[in-house]
């Protein structure tokens, strides 16, 4: 399989039809046909239905869209990101952020860690966990931000912070009627909204997990890859999520946040970095991080 083959699956899907595609790619109708009938036969699997207008996909060609759409969306950010860095002609440290940190405390640690290395250039790539530990053993990023606790003897990790859960409900829930706590026994029965569904382990996991712990069964699940999703399908009305407490910033409406009373209501922000990274810039940006979230006795 060859990036050519996610390209042209790709732009089939975009265009909804071959011809449409084979016009967006400057092809031949009959070549990218040939290039995803290879594809198909490579991979063992239908990806479209045939004999259908517009086209649609089966059940492994939407699997199939799913993973290709970021891996072929990440090939094309290499050639921009190799073009700002010529052009920058500066230092560069990229750092992996699960998107739920994002609207915490960490926009403080970055402009303390500017401060703290002003000639180096900050790029933040949104990933999770999982990823991170892949993208520091590569070098693509010098340090991660995420929630997952991932053992490898290549990185090293330190926890931040301890960041309390809260409960994401639609406003008219009785839940939301109480300003307090919600105990977690409460969400026995609740249908709750979970994510990122791909790939675990992941957040879901230690929601899952906690749920566990304190013998707490929800009526059903429902996956979802974004929490902006999840926080969509909330306000609606389909369901509660568990959320780290920064995402109450995330004023809607339809949503009311309350506190998670628990066992193990938390989920930590974890900073990952190279075993082997000594650098300036590696030291400073794990300072910025416990000036930022400081621990206290």
């Amino acid at each position: 399989m060859e990036v050519r083959h996610l390209r042209y699956f790709l732009a089939v899907v975009e265009q909804r039809g071959f011809t449409r595609a084979a016009e967006h790619l400057g092809v031949s109708q009959p070549p990218l046909s040939r290039q995803i009938r290879d594809l198909e036969i490579e991979l063992g699997v239908e990806l479209f239905e045939r004999g259908t207008r517009p086209v649609q996909l089966t059940e492994a060609g939407r699997l199939l869209f799913e993973q290709a759409a970021p891996v072929v969306a990440a090939l094309d950010q290499i050639k921009p990101m190799m073009k700002r860095w010529k052009q920058a002609r500066r230092p560069r440290f990229a750092v992996g952020v699960v998107g739920s940190i994002l609207h915490g405390d960490m926009p403080a640690m970055i402009r303390r860690f500017r401060a703290m290395m002003p000639e180096v250039e900050v790029e933040l790539v949104e990933m999770i966990t999982l990823e991170q530990v892949a993208a520091l053993k590569t070098g693509r990023i010098d340090a991660g931000l995420g929630r997952v606790a991932i053992d490898d003897p290549a990185i090293v990790r330190e926890v931040l912070l301890e960041e309390p859960l809260m409960v994401a409900m639609p406003a008219d829930s009785p839940l939301a009627e109480n300003g307090g706590a919600v105990p977690i026994a409460m969400l026995e029965g609740e249908r709750l909204i979970l994510y990122p569904s791909q790939p675990r382990p992941s957040y879901a996991d230690q929601v899952l997990a906690m749920l566990t712990r304190n013998a707490v069964v929800p009526s059903s699940t429902r996956e979802v890859r974004e929490v902006q999703t999840a926080l969509g399908l909330v306000a609606i009305g389909e369901g509660m999520a568990i959320v780290p407490e920064a995402l109450s910033q995330t004023r809607h409406g339809s949503i009311v946040y309350r506190p998670l009373a628990g066992i193990g209501a938390i989920s930590p922000v974890i900073l990952s970095q190279r075993a082997t990274d000594s650098s300036a810039a590696a030291r400073a940006f794990r300072n910025a991080g416990r000036e930022t979230w400081p621990k206290t006795a």
